[in-house]
């Protein structure tokens, strides 16, 4: 019998990565230290836990490069992608799920599949001298003594960041005689009706004495060997943003276009934005709105917001580090490790940011192990595709980078890290949306030519 791919990290990455490797028909064995070992973050002992939000962002596949990857994961067979389905609730033109509902999905389908079996149990070494291939998922909340062994294999310290929880609120404490449903610009999206969002209004001046709250309210301290590591840009604390200009809320999370406000005709200064974040509709999430103020001061200055004011909280924002290595110095193009090719990477502890950019990750890495397990030849999605960027990304291979960055951040899917179009394509503002289009047709038909290139060497 082949012997089994280990994965260690039972989230969005490992679970993809567990199912990739089982439908090529190699056995793994999924190694998951929750509930023996706890986090600071997560809550269950379900496999890919969603954490921090409920979203997958937008379903948008021709104009959207998260969309795109949503695309290509649906086509690659992803789990979490079909695991999103019937857990999916209504969020404008997002895929945003029920959280216990999604969990349960994928942790069921991992259960009942034959090749993969489940350990409990925390993993302490990098690679115990019997795993002859290894996938490294354990997220960003890697417990010390793996991070401590993977320092030690690498040579230098991983890198670190804080990443924020955002609070969610029962709806039946939401005053909706202020508050309102409407999505953006009315956008329907996979199941939504337009109305999905509930938004409460702000003044000129309630802004204001807002902005000014979050700066001043008492917030978590860092202990001393934890105050020089920097936030993540994309998922910055809401007093974090605060703190840089009284306008900068207004033109983030709190954005007040594309939206009418049926109990007054004057348009809002600012708009909280809250996203349902389960199926039956009783919690919702505060969207961007992470943070590391107290649970005190979160509870005092939150009810502040029009139409929250006797809100009741299923659970206050908290706080946690990320910690993730420097793949373009420590990978090599096959996501494995250089020092070490038996171990490969996947996930934001390998340098993507966002779920489904941990599970596209995921699902590449057990591609590629599968079949290298299976002495097939194999290779990574193209860089003209949303995996295949990705990849190239965290191994430093991205579109025009001629050298390896010394000051490599996580990154999110975006069209900035796809390689332009050659040829003819329109130019300026106005040519975004098309070119954009243009990007996405280009790596789907890609995608396609891929996977029919993988099924015919599997076929083999």
């Amino acid at each position: 019998m082949t012997d089994p791919i280990h994965i260690v990290g039972g989230g969005l990455a490992g679970s993809e990565a567990a199912w990739a490797c089982a439908k090529a028909g190699v056995p793994v064995i999924l190694h998951e230290m929750r509930p023996k070992q706890k986090t600071p973050a997560h809550q269950t002992e379900g496999l890919a836990e969603l954490v921090c939000s409920n979203s997958f962002r937008s379903d948008d596949s021709e104009a959207n490069a998260v969309g795109l990857l949503h695309w290509e994961l649906r086509a690659a067979g992803s789990l979490v992608m079909s695991s999103a389905k019937p857990a999916m609730v209504p969020a404008g033109d997002a895929l945003a799920v029920d959280r216990e509902i999604f969990s349960k999905a994928v942790t069921a389908a991992l259960e009942a599949e034959p090749l993969v079996e489940i350990r409990r149990e925390e993993v302490k070494e990098l690679s115990p001298e019997d795993w002859t291939s290894v996938i490294v998922a354990t997220g960003p909340l890697t417990s010390d003594s793996l991070a401590s062994a993977i320092r030690t294999e690498t040579g230098s310290e991983s890198l670190a960041f804080f990443d924020a929880i955002a609070p969610i609120v029962y709806a039946d404490s939401i005053d909706m005689t202020r508050a309102w449903r409407q999505s953006r610009y009315d956008k329907l999206g996979p199941g939504g009706t337009g109305k999905d969002y509930i938004n409460c209004p702000m003044t000129h001046d309630q802004y204001c004495a807002f902005v000014q709250s979050l700066i001043t309210g008492d917030k978590t301290e860092f202990r001393d060997w934890e105050k020089e590591t920097p936030y993540f840009e994309g998922c910055l604390p809401i007093e974090v943003m605060a703190e840089r200009g009284i306008e900068t809320l207004r033109f983030g999370p709190m954005k007040p276009v594309g939206l009418t406000n049926p109990h007054n005709p004057e348009k809002p200064y600012a708009v909280v934005q809250l996203r349902q974040d389960n199926i039956s509709g009783t919690l919702f999430n505060m969207v961007g709105f992470q943070t590391k103020l107290k649970h005190g001061a979160q509870a005092e200055i939150f009810r502040k917001i029009p139409g929250l004011e006797r809100a009741e909280f299923a659970r206050l924002g908290g706080i946690h580090r990320n910690t993730f290595i420097n793949g373009p110095h420590l990978l090599d193009s096959q996501l494995r490790l250089k020092s070490r090719p038996a171990i490969r990477f996947a996930g934001q502890v390998a340098g993507v940011e966002g779920y489904v950019e941990s599970a596209g990750l995921g699902l590449v890495a057990g591609f590629l192990a599968a079949a290298e397990r299976l002495g097939r030849p194999a290779s990574p999605p193209p860089i003209t595709t949303a995996l295949g960027s990705l990849v190239a990304h965290v191994t430093g291979h991205s579109a025009g980078q001629e050298e390896r960055p010394s000051d490599f951040q996580p990154m999110n899917i975006n069209f900035g890290i796809l390689p332009p179009l050659t040829g003819r394509a329109p130019k300026g503002r106005r040519g975004r949306i098309e070119r954009r289009k243009m990007m996405t047709e280009r790596a789907k038909v890609d995608l396609q030519t891929w996977l029919a290139g993988t099924d015919a060497a599997a076929a083999e």
